[in-house]
């Protein structure tokens, strides 16, 4: 083929062909980029609006929790349960039933039984061993005193042993019994005597000091502190530590019953200070409390995470008495889970009509020093001693019920209690 035939062959063989439109071609890519110029807009407005709402939900989950709507259900509270009549240095509180209203009490069953009085028969403690303290009584002759004690199976028995009376007369207190229910120590003057119930065995221990007043076991029930007005000590009963000695000497208070352990509750007006005892470093502070107490009562005594005392205060502007200083039992936690407590023991003016028609209560008035923590019936309900009777209050419901009448005048309780 010659190259001059080439140009007019391409020519008739493209002359079929359509003629490209420039004008259509600009106008399709000008739609294509518009196209996605729409779409890059929409995914960035996507985005927008879901940072815009998961501000909007931290906003919300941050604002006041009035703001938030409360769920439909209440939250379930315990049978019996009874509002607390109020706030005093920010723990609410409770008022406890009058004097004279004991007796028309609920009861709370014990082997303790309806009236406390020293047994008409006990068993001898030699032949008949107890696996666990319920409660402890002395009976007295021409001024010496003799244990008798109480088991969970409510039986009685009484051990041998005679003991002196010491400078408050009885030597027997709250703290006596061990917290395994199996000893029981009595203060003696220059010592302390302790038995064991599941052996029947009774051992002194000498101390260099005439007044001592109090005992308080420690969780071990391994070792009690003996304390007085001028002195306290730690005796070790049972297996100690490398090197440990049988008798040590701790710091010590003018208040006789302030050694206390695992906890100790003391302090004035405004600063209350709750204590944990250690082998190593005695008592170290655990926390500071507001509470109004110019005075202390009995002992200090620990079930769970609460330990437990009663104090006198001077006034009380949120609870008004007529006739007496208002008393307190202090239920403080030890843990931050578990909220402490007050309980006001209210009194019943010679004004006021008895509950039943008859005599007004001859001792319708409660008088520092007439109530004390006794114990624990389990570790949310209190025993506590008021004039003739022994008292059961509840931390949980805010109820106090009737625990026994009493016919003694002092008794110590241990964990068997409970049955």
């Amino acid at each position: 083929m010659r190259r001059e035939d080439v140009r007019p062959l391409l020519e008739q063989a493209a002359r079929p062909l359509p003629e490209p439109d420039l004008a259509d071609a600009a106008w399709s890519a000008g739609l294509a980029i518009r196209r996605r110029r729409r779409r890059s807009t929409t995914i960035a407005g996507v985005v927008v609006l879901l940072v815009i709402a998961i501000a909007a939900l931290v906003a919300g989950l941050s604002r006041n929790s009035a703001e938030v709507v409360p769920p439909d259900t209440v939250p379930s509270l315990p049978a019996g349960y009874i509002r607390p009549a109020g706030q005093i240095s920010g723990m609410d509180f409770w008022v406890a039933p009058p004097s004279g209203s004991e007796r028309f009490l609920d009861r709370l069953a014990t082997p303790l039984g309806d009236s406390l009085r020293l047994p008409e028969t006990a068993a001898d403690l030699q032949s008949e061993q107890l696996q666990e303290i319920a409660a402890v009584l002395l009976s007295e002759t021409n001024g010496i005193y003799r244990p008798l004690l109480l088991g969970a199976n409510a039986r009685w028995v009484h051990a041998t042993i005679e003991l002196d009376p010491i400078a408050t007369g009885p030597p027997l207190g709250s703290g006596a019994v061990s917290p395994d229910g199996r000893l029981v120590a009595f203060p003696q003057p220059r010592g302390v005597v302790v038995i064991d119930a599941t052996t029947a065995v009774t051992r002194r221990y000498s101390l260099p000091v005439e007044d001592l007043r109090s005992v308080s076991w420690l969780p071990d029930s391994a070792r009690v502190l003996v304390s007085g007005p001028t002195a306290a000590f730690r005796v070790l009963t049972g297996a100690g530590g490398f090197g440990e000695e049988s008798v040590t000497q701790l710091r010590w208070t003018a208040d006789p019953y302030a050694a206390t352990a695992p906890y100790r509750l003391d302090g004035g007006p405004g600063r209350v200070e709750l204590r944990r005892y250690s082998l190593n470093g005695g008592w170290t502070l655990e926390s500071t409390l507001g509470l109004p107490a110019s005075s202390w009562v009995g002992q200090t005594i620990a079930a769970g995470d609460t330990a437990a005392r009663l104090f006198v205060a001077d006034r009380l502007p949120q609870v008004q008495t007529t006739a007496s200083r208002p008393q307190l039992i202090a239920a403080v936690s030890t843990a931050q889970t578990t909220p402490s407590r007050l309980l006001v023991l209210g009194e019943t003016p010679a004004a006021t009509p008895p509950p039943t028609p008859g005599p007004a209560a001859p001792d319708a008035v409660r008088t520092p020093g007439c109530c004390f923590v006794l114990g624990w019936y389990d570790p949310h309900t209190s025993l506590f001693q008021v004039a003739g009777w022994v008292l059961a209050w509840d931390l949980e419901t805010g109820q106090v019920r009737r625990v026994t009448e009493l016919e003694v005048n002092t008794v110590a309780l241990g964990p068997g209690i409970a049955g």
